[in-house]
């Protein structure tokens, strides 16, 4: 009996006690590893440091190493422009490792330099051991004829300032060099670029891709020319510069004049139906239209913004 009243004593616990506790320590765990997924995402996988934009022959190039050598691009308008099109820095980048691995190959390394050489040269590591390497890889230099420097001379004699061949003939022989030169080089970079395996995650070249400024249509156009008021456009493309550089501008100019004038921008490439009709042969052009929708003015390149409204004034803008 003793016995049995010992046994009946063991579990004081009541019953589903030890269920609830087992749900508890699972539903714990659960929580910490649903915790650490969060963490590992957000830290991990969300994290520029770890984003493999681009796997050049198995080395990685990050979202992170792409932000740094942007945030290198001076002014901020060529910055903000790669930010639109990331391909064009990516494949800077993606070249420079190509270099760096073929001059890791050949034993290259950046020359050894003094305190005094640094301020000569200040260039960081990777770049002073690409050049390293092209020199010693490129170190003969091309040939140049005579001939092709009489041929040179002659295509461009109205352009050397009535001097004679002799006199100029040093210095076209070094352009048609360099010009070699630099052929022959791209020639071997294309080589090496074409036979690397390059795999770039293109997903996530899109999310880091921001979206060009809103340019007008051919119905903008159409509409405008139509409008009884003068028409400015602006003819040009989101990757051009000059073009970048006057849109502030233009758009000072459209504000102030928005009842009295059309100011509108073009993408050629977009709209090369219209390029040709209007004859865009450079970018930017501004083509300047009377309120009738005929052409009165046209300018190749940058105009300031005194220089637009005096023009507008002039072809029937009231003021």
């Amino acid at each position: 009996m003793k016995m049995d009243n010992t046994m009946e004593e063991q579990s004081t616990e009541p019953k589903g006690g030890a269920g609830k506790r087992k749900t508890i320590i699972f539903g714990a765990i659960g929580v910490a590893v649903l915790a650490a997924v969060i963490l590992f995402y957000f830290y991990y996988i969300q994290n520029p440091s770890y984003q493999v934009l681009v796997r050049v022959n198995g080395e990685k190039i990050t979202v992170d190493q792409f932000n740094k050598e942007l945030a290198k691009v001076d002014p901020p308008l060529i910055r903000e422009m790669l930010r639109e099109e990331p391909n064009n820095l990516l494949e800077r980048m993606i070249v420079k490792t190509l270099l760096l691995q073929e001059a890791k190959k050949q034993g290259v390394s950046a020359p050894v330099k003094t305190y005094k050489d640094a301020e000569k040269n200040p260039l960081p590591p990777e770049e002073s051991i690409i050049i390293e390497y092209l020199g010693k890889k490129f170190s003969s230099p091309p040939e140049v004829t005579r001939e092709e420097v009489e041929g040179f001379y002659k295509m461009y004699k109205d352009r050397m300032e009535g001097k004679p061949l002799k006199e100029v003939a040093p210095a076209i022989e070094q352009y048609i060099r360099e010009a070699k030169q630099q052929q022959v080089i791209a020639k071997f970079l294309e080589e090496v670029r074409k036979n690397a395996k390059v795999d770039i995650d293109q997903d996530r070249l899109t999310k880091i891709t921001t979206k060009p400024p809103e340019m007008d249509t051919e119905d903008d156009l159409k509409k405008a020319l139509a409008g009884g008021k003068p028409v400015l456009v602006d003819f040009g493309a989101n990757s051009c510069l000059p073009c970048r550089q006057m849109r502030p501008v233009l758009k000072e100019v459209r504000t102030e004049y928005s009842e009295k004038a059309k100011i509108l921008v073009i993408d050629v490439y977009k709209n090369q139906n219209l390029a040709r009709e209007h004859k865009v042969l450079m970018l930017p052009t501004l083509v300047f239209f009377d309120s009738k929708g005929k052409e009165a003015f046209r300018h190749v390149g940058i105009l300031e913004k005194e220089k637009i409204v005096a023009k507008l004034k002039e072809i029937g803008m009231e003021t």
